[in-house]
């Protein structure tokens, strides 16, 4: 199904969208600008194309798979909560690996995290018709475009405390507000439902905005 523009940009800047919000409320409430990342924009737009296909294996088994066998048994506003956690879950051993960016960082605000962006992915691949491509590209667009403004604590080393940083909990509450919305459009919602016919960007059918 060929779906628009809207649905591209809101997939590749979503991430790179709270990360820049996180920035500016993080300026409004201490006075100061919080360290952005040394990694060039060009750079990361560009490691988003090669990266888009690496996440083909994950995004067929959770979206693919996992997501509307879950979504046919409760709906898919909570099938999106339930496979955010569980895909943080899977990632929980690289919270304990050295070599892993995530070493000893929160995994609370994690699980957080990454449940707000199921929710958000589960909405895009309902709204866009069971794109998987976009779902890829947005799964590869978080991971390169997340330390436009790095969240993570040097030096942490207990996964499991709530001790995070200012930004990462800016980006938390961000991404929850915009999940909370995605949830409400979503209640009652199965993959089969009407709505995913529509693939026009970012318009809503019943009210034609």
């Amino acid at each position: 199904m060929r779906v628009g523009l809207g649905w591209y940009l809101f997939a590749a800047g979503c991430m790179a969208g709270i990360k820049l919000a996180a920035a500016l409320l993080h300026r409004l409430l201490t006075g100061a600008w919080p360290r952005f990342g040394e990694t060039s924009w060009l750079l990361m737009a560009l490691a988003i194309v090669p990266s888009t296909w690496v996440q083909a294996g994950e995004e067929v088994g959770w979206r693919g798979y996992a997501l509307p066998g879950l979504a046919a048994r409760m709906g898919l506003a909570r099938a999106s909560v339930l496979l955010g956690v569980i895909w943080a879950a899977w990632h929980l051993p690289l919270f304990f690996w050295p070599q892993s960016d995530t070493y000893g960082q929160s995994f609370p605000v994690y699980l957080l995290q990454v449940t707000a962006l199921s929710v958000a992915m589960a909405w895009l691949y309902w709204r866009s018709g069971g794109s998987l491509l976009l779902v890829m590209l947005m799964h590869a667009a978080v991971n390169n475009t997340k330390d436009i403004v790095p969240s993570a604590v040097p030096g942490a080393t207990d996964p499991f405390s709530l001790h995070s940083s200012l930004v990462a909990w800016l980006s938390v509450g961000l991404l929850w507000v915009l999940a909370t919305y995605l949830l409400f459009q979503m209640r009652g919602a199965q993959l089969d439902s009407p709505r995913r016919e529509s693939a026009e960007p970012l318009r809503d059918s019943r009210t034609g905005t």
